[in-house]
């Protein structure tokens, strides 16, 4: 039996660990070719090397999502390497330390803004000419948060910057609709990722800092990779072929409050 993503290509960015590796993984067992991008290299290679021992087919590839003229390189890679780009999956993204807007540094906001935003709007700008260019009926998927969706005090940067890509995703998705470019979001809740270990690791008591963090979902407990992964194989697959703009919500019934 054919697997879901069979015969596509998909290019992940962020894919050095947590969501982005998961859904690397993930996607090469439904029978995609992976390009794992991220500016952690051997994060990536690691990557690349555990879809191998799969079984799946991939390669790595050095990416700073805020250097317009690094994404437009890795987009070409993909198609010299393999002839076509069917998925792009805008999943790289960084935080910030917990601080009130008063407190918030200008450039800590520029950074945050630089990777969450235009790695995003960079990522959709060269993806979607490269599909259109091809002739691809290709899915962009975008990694958002609850936190675009809901405040949360002290992270003023981040919940900006999130709420920013779930815009930018649904105007991609009105102005590729006729193209039959599908762009859609993901919104995860805290996820077992590096980043929220070092949320965590820079409290006071980094144990009871995530105690905290997982007893703040109803369901009592965080996501994981391979659960957020699952989502964004739905919106890579053909099974989502009538979706584009919407945002998935996965956040164990935290906006349900």
């Amino acid at each position: 039996m054919a697997g879901r993503l069979e015969g596509k290509v998909a290019l992940i960015t962020g894919a050095a660990g947590g969501i982005g590796r998961a859904s690397a993984l993930l996607f090469a067992r439904e029978g995609a070719k992976i390009v794992a991008t991220d500016r952690d290299l051997a994060g990536s290679e690691k990557t690349v090397s555990l879809v191998k021992e799969a079984g799946g087919e991939a390669f790595a590839f050095q990416l700073e999502v805020t250097d317009a003229a690094q994404v437009a390189a890795a987009i070409q890679a993909a198609f010299d390497r393999y002839g076509r780009l069917d998925v792009l999956f805008n999943n790289a993204g960084t935080g910030e330390r917990v601080v009130s807007v008063m407190d918030l540094a200008e450039d800590e906001w520029d950074r945050v803004m630089a990777v969450n935003v235009k790695g995003v709007f960079l990522g959709i700008k060269y993806g979607a000419a490269a599909m259109l260019k091809a002739g691809i009926k290709g899915s962009i998927i975008n990694t958002a948060s609850v936190a675009g969706l809901v405040g949360f005090a002290g992270h003023a940067v981040y919940s900006a910057s999130k709420a920013g890509c779930l815009h930018l995703t649904k105007v991609a998705a009105l102005e590729l609709s006729k193209s039959n470019i599908r762009v859609n979001a993901i919104a995860p809740a805290f996820t077992a990722t590096a980043m929220v270990d070092e949320l965590a690791a820079a409290s006071h008591n980094p144990e009871r800092a995530m105690q905290k963090l997982a007893q703040s979902i109803p369901m009592g407990r965080l996501g994981t990779p391979e659960e957020i992964a699952n989502a964004a194989l739905f919106l890579a697959s053909d099974e989502s072929s009538f979706m584009t703009g919407a945002v998935m919500t996965l956040d164990g019934g935290l906006t349900a409050q």
